[in-house]
């Protein structure tokens, strides 16, 4: 008898799911249900809308939108015609769009209405061949909706091999222009994998979609995840803190990821007193290191409160701090998931002891094949061992729990100490005045670098630099106390959530 291999086309976790549980709820958006067997059918649809368009294996197919169903639609249709998928960041102007989208090659882009003038406006330089809107007739545009509704549904789906690549994730572009990290079909299933034998999570339960979908934590910590399992997943167009606290105990939800500034906002909504938690079996912060003050926030009203780490390059899990720790190792990201190893090295690449601090890098079957077009990045990034560089520093204490301290590029050296951000922003945070607060260096003539605070308030306070100083200084050594203090009415972030320091030195020096 002829042996079944196995199948790692990501497209088959929705198209076996639907098999094996037709009726059950897969989706719900904006009031909308739709359950596995109705979504299987679009996505069948798509794909072949796509294949009709000459779209074929290697191809790249990108989406521009808010998050929508028509977002996973799309991701499920191009991998089951063996295409990759280029989610694109839908805050980036026309000329950084037109960079991404002519660096991956995109054969075919679908694009939100309301997104469509952005695109319009660079369509002449670009090397789409089709362009789709998700549901316009404008002329130029591709109706996807209508084609879909016409499609005769695709039955066969391309079998891949785990090396093969899914998604081409582009880095969020901080600082330098951004780069396409290859995220294979294996990298998907592995780190999908990895987080079921990390936090659970079964067909009862209901996953909560609000960060954006073009971002590694939005698609691929929990939304891809719920598809695999068969569990019912809500789907958020964006973030509002308010909308959210009311979906989760309207809805019973079970699991929610976001980045640190997300939860801050939930929690200093008037409506979290209100809101029960009942549902809430785990939250999981992710994309930038959480405050103390958060972490026990949430502790004190009962919700299992989890940090992860990872990044784009690693799918993204790179170590998940489990509910059982959430209060013992509190403030830790966590360790490696089953099929992933971490390690803390010195500046010759040589793994250091615990409690010391170094470079954090990752290995696994989660990290990525490389770097789109850039063979020079993708071998300063793995080393010949195959570990993947973070950039970020860390250590790992006697029991092998991941502590967060910084990125190496924002550490501060100030009279020739380092000086790591998160640490000082932890302390500031707690101040009763500062809803939001940043740590950078900026240049100094005595100093080498000054310490820098750039706080935005809570409506109706005032704060000095010495208040500030004399506030930290019970809990800083005095060389990582502020030397200088900046208020904003708020800080510059990403859609990931993460603070663009680069632009708060470029604005402040």
């Amino acid at each position: 008898m002829a042996s079944v291999q196995p199948e790692y086309n990501l497209s088959h976790t929705l198209l076996r799911r639907a098999e094996l549980n037709p009726e059950r709820e897969a989706l719900e958006f904006e009031g909308k249900i739709y359950r596995y067997d109705e979504f299987a059918d679009r996505v069948r649809r798509a794909a072949s809308v796509l294949k009709s368009h000459g779209v074929s294996r290697g191809d790249r197919v990108g989406f521009l939108g808010l998050n929508q169903p028509s977002f996973l639609e799309t991701i499920f249709a191009a991998n089951m015609i063996g295409a990759i998928f280029v989610p694109l960041n839908f805050r980036l102007t026309a000329e950084e769009l037109g960079f991404i989208i002519n660096d991956a090659g995109v054969h075919s882009l679908i694009v939100d209405p309301m997104l469509q003038p952005v695109v319009d406006g660079a369509k002449a330089a670009l090397c789409c061949r089709t362009f789709f809107a998700v549901s316009d007739d404008a002329e130029g545009w591709v109706n996807m909706d209508a084609a879909i509704d016409k499609a005769e549904p695709l039955t066969d789906m391309v079998s891949v091999n785990q090396d093969d690549v899914c998604m081409i994730m582009y880095t969020s572009g901080t600082t330098g222009l951004p780069k396409g990290a290859m995220l294979t079909h294996g990298n998907i299933l592995w780190n999908n994998v990895n987080a079921s034998m990390a936090f659970g999570g079964d067909r009862e339960c209901v996953m909560l979609t609000v960060a954006p979908l073009f971002h590694i934590g939005g698609l691929n910590v929990l939304t891809l995840q719920s598809f695999a399992i068969g569990s019912k997943l809500i789907l958020m167009r964006v973030f509002e803190p308010e909308a959210v606290l009311e979906i989760i105990d309207a809805k019973s939800v079970t699991h929610m990821f976001g980045a640190p500034a997300m939860f801050q906002f939930m929690m200093q909504h008037p409506k979290f007193a209100a809101t029960t938690f009942d549902s809430v079996e785990t939250f999981i912060c992710g994309a930038a290191p959480p405050p103390e003050s958060l972490l026990t926030t949430y502790a004190d009203r009962g919700v299992p409160f989890c940090q992860g780490y990872g990044l784009t390059e690693t799918s993204p899990f790179g170590t998940f701090l489990t509910p059982e720790w959430s209060i013992s190792k509190l403030g830790s990201a966590g360790q490696a998931p089953m099929h992933t190893y971490v390690r803390i090295v010195d500046e010759d690449n040589k793994p250091i002891a615990a409690n010391q601090r170094g470079e954090i890098c990752i290995m696994g079957a989660n990290v990525m094949k490389g770097y789109w077009n850039r063979p020079e990045a993708t071998a300063a990034a793995i080393d010949p061992e195959g570990w993947f560089h973070t950039g970020d520093v860390g250590y790992l204490d006697e029991d092998g729990f991941l502590f967060i301290c910084d990125r190496l590029k924002d550490m501060v050296i100030s009279g020739g100490e380092n000086v790591y951000p998160a640490e000082v922003e932890s302390v500031l945070f707690k101040h009763q005045s500062i809803a939001e607060v940043a740590v950078i260096g900026l240049p100094d003539e005595k100093w080498g670098e000054a310490v820098t605070a750039v706080a935005a308030l809570h409506e109706g306070q005032s704060l000095s630099l010495e208040d500030l100083r004399e506030f930290a200084e019970t809990q800083l050594a005095r060389y990582k106390l502020p030397l200088k203090l900046h208020i904003v009415d708020q800080l510059p972030r990403n859609p990931a959530g993460k603070v663009l320091k680069f632009k708060l030195k470029e604005d402040l020096s």
